[in-house]
């Protein structure tokens, strides 16, 4: 990967400043900040209307659209529902889809998740849905199929969990869990918002019936997505005004609308992977888009790869520190999200010195509450979590094990 190419087309990085909180939120492309300018200059009319710019203001907003469906590959536009946030996203499913459940129906959520694939379905015990917790091996940080299996019942309705913990980085084998799932009669929904930043979205693929994520985590503006399956989101009631028909979807799911100029800033995200791989293989052209985000997204995999190998590599060797997740860099099995935390210092304390070096990373729960509750690593403060993206470079890796080495004595 040439990552001097990359760079360029991150602003943010021009700073004296290394970004490594960015499974917080990724640095923007100049190319995303350019579409909402150029929205907001010459498209910045309500949709709908005869006149000539509204109507190429909606010509705008159903590319984009049709864009993000062929990025995750949904089978119809229809089934991308675009929201302010993944937690907003996942509270309109929940709120839509449990119209439809009676008291003592089940829902299963998992201790690994962000609460916002947890909360939006645990608050619905008010309602008399009976929530089960499928929880991590804590010696191992891998869930266990067996332990899924002997949460079902006749009464499950559902199954939420993360595609890759925001904590411990674990890819998680949704494909193979859906299956399971889908066996059982329930519904699989997915938190993928770690996981999107660093691999390629394919809903049909997993046969997945939601899945969620945040374009802010995937260079983009502070926007979700939540994909589902056609006929689940017709069947489901919406939220919008009551004259807004049933099969009107997304729109049913989209009360004030959603946003023109951020939704249509995303055909960035798309312009960007196709002009990274242009770069990248000029001599071998592809028409598939898909095809050319695949190998643009093995290009990144591997770069991450190399930079989670050597900070792993570090801190793997000092005694008093110990990596919550998987402690190899196989990128098969994890992103380049790494949590640890040290035998004597808490976690605010590492990272409040880390900051003296203009390094952003960062402690704490990170919404993972269940989780870092059952690791018990709350007196902690949490974990430090650095979490790398493909615009990072080794010699940013290697100044932050100086930082570190400087603070951490073995």
């Amino acid at each position: 990967m040439d990552l001097e190419f990359v760079r360029k087309q991150f602003p943010a990085l021009d700073k004296e400043f290394v970004f490594m909180d960015n499974a917080g939120g990724s640095q923007v492309l100049s190319r995303v900040a350019n579409k909402i300018t150029d929205y907001l200059i010459n498209s910045n009319v309500q949709l709908g209307a005869s006149y000539k710019v509204s109507v190429e203001a909606g010509e705008k907003l159903i590319n984009a659209t049709d864009m993000v469906a062929d990025y995750i590959n949904a089978s119809d536009s229809r089934e991308v529902v675009i929201g302010p946030s993944s937690t907003m996203l996942f509270r309109i499913l929940s709120i839509s889809l449990s119209h439809q459940w009676k008291e003592g129906d089940e829902v299963i959520v998992s201790n690994s998740d962000h609460e916002a694939n947890v909360s939006c379905w645990t608050d619905l015990e008010d309602k008399g849905i009976v929530i089960k917790i499928w929880k991590i091996n804590p010696q191992t940080f891998e869930f266990e199929i067996e332990d899924l299996k002997a949460l079902f019942s006749d009464r499950t309705n559902l199954v939420a969990m993360v595609h890759t913990s925001n904590v411990l980085g674990t890819i998680n084998p949704i494909e193979e869990i859906c299956s399971i799932v889908h066996k059982a009669g329930a519904l699989f929904c997915v938190d993928g918002v770690a996981y999107a930043p660093h691999r390629l979205v394919d809903v049909q693929k997993w046969n997945v019936d939601f899945y969620v994520f945040s374009w802010y985590k995937v260079y983009g503006p502070h926007l979700a997505v939540m994909f589902g399956k056609l006929h689940l989101l017709q069947n489901m009631k919406g939220i919008n005004h009551y004259f807004i028909k049933d099969d009107d979807v997304p729109y049913k799911f989209q009360p004030g609308n959603y946003n023109f100029e951020l939704t249509y800033s995303l055909t960035g995200i798309t312009d960007y992977l196709n002009a990274f791989y242009e770069h990248h293989y000029p001599d071998y052209p592809l028409k598939n888009n898909r095809e050319k985000y695949q190998k643009c997204f093995e290009l990144i995999s591997i770069h991450e790869e190399k930079l989670s190998a050597v900070l792993l590599s570090y801190l793997n060797t000092n005694s008093k520190i110990r990596v919550i997740g998987k402690t190899d860099a196989d990128y098969k099995k994890r992103v380049p999200t790494i949590s640890f935390v040290h035998q004597d210092l808490k976690s605010s304390d590492i990272v409040l010195q880390v900051d003296k070096f203009n390094i952003g990373i960062r402690f704490g729960d990170f919404y993972a509450k269940k989780l870092i509750g059952d690791l018990d690593l709350n007196d902690k403060d949490g974990v430090v979590r650095v979490s790398l993206a493909h615009y990072n470079s080794l010699d940013e890796v290697n100044d932050l094990i100086k930082a570190l080495k400087s603070i951490l004595v073995d």
